[in-house]
């Protein structure tokens, strides 16, 4: 009898546990919109970023006070001319496929950034001459000049490493299945419906990862997102509404979590691609739809006053926040003024191109409001969001809401927007001198004499560039207090390394 009782109680022990080991926890994440390319060469969306945060490790990191910290880089030493940067390499890491990130990975990987059609790295990286191995965990990254954002580039998607094997076997279809070295190894994509990832064993910091599985939800309607949330179909929904942040902080199942964003909320203004630039190419005509734009009523309107009216490509808490050009009011009366000297008719007929999203439309309702009255026509035209981007590329546009996720370093917010050429110069703004000071504060080191340089640059920026600058948002995430160990870091994207799910 006793013997009868002890193989039932071991049968229901393995029962227990056999359960136990098949009820593995899955994170939900709902996404704003659906990214683009999986593959940190190509892409371009922020929520991309924030997949990529599970799946591709980067150089370096970030922490609360925007410092470098490593990641799957231990070290930098810069040369005293400053065209040679020196990185020590973390031994043991694996990627996803099992072959070792070592040196001649790291080589490969920026190599691919530098060289690979249809880059979106390589202005980032343009300084860099060549990568030299020196040996297996080190490598040298010597430079054409002194390049003061490199090491704040490598915290982004330029710093993270593919495997060689990988990319190499997929070629130009890599972002359909991409192998880094993150906490997560990619299994599944369906297009507008889903993304899995799951733990990879084998992870250089597997003892801080604690959760299965992450399904990422792109839900566009962000109303739909808070509604899931509630229900507990998600577990964490990135940029809520401003206008919720109310409801979220009243329900006690709910966290909120805050930040200030590094980057801005911009209209961005097709002044030199194709035909549809010539309405926008007297810049009185850009500078007139400026003035008729009120950035704190946009702010209180749509926002009830969480988020922060701008100028520029930072903010004006940013130490790099020219205080000579202060965000100005509106002026109607300015505007017909610059229309009248220009000898355009009224109304002028605007193709506004608005990416999905309650929020964006909104604004968009708003700017058409205000521009209406010193003589613009904005005709909106709601597109997804990935579409809104090759649109631009193609110069098949007037107006673009367009934001920008933001950069530890002020490079990372106007360089490939404003230069001549780049890649995120959708509007194709050209000037010679934007070039040369943007490519000049690239080569200083000290702060004050690159904040000097860009007052030069802000000064015809700001009036006559591609990119009408609105406001600066809040990163706002809301999750169930199910899920422990989440930290908001300035950048706004979900790291997942730490968190657990109960």
């Amino acid at each position: 009898m006793k013997s009868m009782i002890r193989m039932t109680m071991t049968a229901l022990l393995l029962a227990t546990g056999a359960m136990a080991a098949s009820a593995q926890t899955n994170l939900r994440i709902g996404l704003a919109e659906d990214p683009d390319a999986l593959d940190p060469t190509t892409a371009r969306t922020y929520v991309g970023r924030i997949v990529f945060a599970s799946i591709c490790d980067k150089l370096f990191d970030i922490d609360d006070k925007l410092n470098v910290v490593p990641q799957l880089a231990l070290s930098h030493e810069t040369s005293a001319d400053g065209k040679a940067v020196t990185i020590k390499l973390r031994p043991g890491v694996k990627f996803h496929d099992g072959e070792p990130m070592d040196a001649e990975a790291v080589k490969f990987s920026l190599d691919r950034h530098m060289t690979m059609q249809g880059s979106f790295r390589r202005p980032e990286l343009s300084i860099v001459d060549k990568v030299v191995v020196i040996d297996p965990l080190t490598v040298r990254l010597e430079l054409k000049s002194p390049f003061a954002p490199l090491i704040a580039q490598l915290t982004d998607r330029s710093g993270m490493m593919v495997s060689p094997k990988a990319a190499r076997e997929a070629g130009d279809r890599f972002a359909l299945k991409p192998v880094c070295a993150g906490p997560y190894q990619f299994v599944e994509r369906v297009q507008q419906d889903r993304i899995v990832v799951q733990k990879f064993a084998d992870y250089w910091d597997k003892d801080n990862v604690h959760i299965d599985r992450i399904t990422y939800l792109p839900i566009v309607d962000s109303t739909v997102r808070l509604a899931n949330l509630r229900s507990g179909q998600l577990d964490l929904i990135e940029r809520a509404l401003a206008t919720d942040i109310k409801e979220i902080r009243a329900n006690n199942r709910l966290k909120l979590v805050t930040a200030p964003e590094l980057g801005y909320q911009g209209m961005t203004i097709n002044v030199g691609k194709g035909e549809a630039s010539k309405v926008f190419a007297d810049k009185r005509i850009r500078m007139a739809l400026a003035a008729s734009i009120d950035r704190a009523a946009i702010n209180q309107v749509v926002f009830n006053g969480e988020f922060t009216p701008g100028n520029q490509w930072v903010g004006p808490t940013n130490p790099y926040f020219q205080q000579k050009f202060p965000v100005p009011g509106r002026d109607i009366a300015r505007a017909k003024r610059l229309i009248a000297e220009a000898g355009v008719k009224t109304p002028i007929p605007i193709d506004f191109m608005v990416p999905q999203g309650p929020e964006t439309r909104q604004v968009a309702e708003v700017i058409q409001a205000m521009a209406a009255e010193a003589g613009f026509d904005m005709k909106i035209r709601v597109t997804e969001f990935a579409t809104s981007l090759t649109e631009a590329e193609a110069g098949r546009y007037q107006a673009f809401i367009l934001a920008w996720s933001g950069r530890t370093d002020p490079d990372g917010n106007i360089y490939s927007f404003a230069k001549t050429g780049q890649p995120n110069n959708y509007g194709g703004f050209s000037d010679p001198e934007v070039d040369a000071w943007l490519d000049e504060a690239r080569t200083r080191g000290a702060p004050a004499e690159r904040k000097a340089i860009y007052e030069k640059a802000a000064a015809k920026l700001i009036d006559e560039g591609g990119i009408i600058y609105l406001y600066h948002r809040l990163v706002i995430i809301a999750h169930s207090t199910r899920l422990t160990g989440f930290t908001q870091l300035p950048d706004g994207l979900v790291r997942v390394k730490g968190m657990k799910l109960n």
